[in-house]
């Protein structure tokens, strides 16, 4: 794969340029883990830690910024205390965010403590910008529109650089395709719809996907708003690709990664057919708003900062594999249909939802044509 320069000068990596820190990032989107559960970063220096920060929508060189990152700190340690008398060494209480995610990424005491710290700021941090979604006078519409600028941003520029991408599609799931699809889902009512915002990326083959995986994840989404539970894999094996690279000496250095461990996970949806090949995962995307937006709301919307976090659906794909999904049963079409043959028995006939291997409908349970 060429190495190319995009519109700001940054390059995207060859697998073996990777650093652990990428490769964890990389494992948690393709198995839809949560960094909660995770015992520590792998960040190894300063500049590392500064661009996970610019990756949560945070400048680390502004006053305010700054400002926002010690008062969700000092939250977090108070909580700490409060809930557990949590002991927390002093110099890890006064280190700035940066100083906390390589502390984080080390070992002993002090970087238990950094972590823990952390996975509560991650909390606070991200329930404040559903806060402030909820108080903004703005209609999802208006939502999805600034999250829609900063995905096209991203990968536009991406697009302008020559980047081994040879299809983008983004876009808006209509009332009627929400509808069908709480009816196709067994939880009708509680079931969230994570795919409202979706988009789609093709790269040119299958070796280009992990570098602009890990790209998006420096200039679009950080790693740790991907939704857990929610991503599927049938494409590639990290861990195949790793064994086979100058990188494999860094497996066991990957948390909890069994033996037999491919990072290949299926779908959870039954109208998929078994044939169907694809990455796919959920982010709550974090969107800076812009000062004009944020003027609108109340003053008390202030001490909730200036970012709220949009959920949206990503699958991507090489371009064989992509052409393959659209062959058969595999198609999109194939799959609209057995979804809606399922809602309409499910309709009107009720009883369990139609899997792939259903029978069709007899004709008295089909829809009757009015003259």
């Amino acid at each position: 794969m060429t190495e190319v320069e995009d519109t700001v000068g940054d390059r995207l990596k060859t697998l073996g340029e990777f650093t652990l820190a990428d490769l964890v990032a990389l494992r948690l989107i393709l198995r839809g883990h949560s960094v909660i559960d995770w015992r520590r970063l792998e960040f190894s220096h300063q500049d590392q830690a500064r661009e996970f920060i610019a990756a949560q929508e945070l400048d680390p060189d502004d006053a305010v910024d700054r400002a926002r990152m010690e008062r969700v700190k000092n939250e977090a340690v108070a909580y700490l205390r409060r809930q557990f008398d949590y002991p927390i060494p002093r110099p890890v209480e006064r280190s700035t965010v940066p100083e906390l995610l390589l502390a984080a990424s080390g070992r002993g005491h002090r970087a238990m403590c950094a972590c823990t710290i952390l996975k509560c700021m991650h909390i606070i941090h991200h329930l404040d910008g559903r806060e402030l979604l909820f108080v903004l006078p703005m209609s999802d519409q208006e939502v999805f529109h600034v999250v829609e600028e900063k995905v096209y941003r991203v990968i536009g520029g991406m697009l302008a650089g020559g980047f081994p991408i040879i299809e983008f599609v983004g876009g808006r799931k209509n009332n009627d395709s929400v509808v069908t699809k709480l009816l196709s889902k067994p939880a009708t009512i509680a079931a969230q719809i994570f795919d409202k915002l979706r988009f789609r990326v093709v790269t040119r083959s299958r070796e280009d996907i992990l570098p602009i995986l890990q790209y998006l994840t420096k200039k679009l989404f950080p790693f740790n708003y991907v939704v857990p539970g929610q991503s599927f894999n049938t494409v590639l094996s990290l861990r195949s690709l790793l064994e086979a690279s100058p990188l494999a000496h860094l497996l066991p250095q990957l948390q909890d990664l069994e033996p037999a461990d491919s990072d290949f996970s299926a779908t959870d949806n039954r109208y998929s057919d078994p044939e169907y090949r694809t990455i796919h995962f959920v982010v709550d995307v974090p969107v800076r708003l812009p000062s004009g937006i944020l003027s609108r709301a109340p003053a008390s919307a202030a001490a909730f900062g200036h970012t709220v976090f949009v959920i949206c659906e990503f699958q991507i794909v090489d371009r064989d594999t992509d052409a393959h999904n659209e062959l058969g049963d595999s198609s999109h079409s194939k799959y609209k249909e057995r979804q809606k043959r399922a809602v309409m028995r499910r309709l009107q006939v009720g009883g369990a939802l139609e899997t792939p291997g259903s029978r069709p409908l007899r004709s008295s349970e089909r829809p009757r044509k009015r003259g």
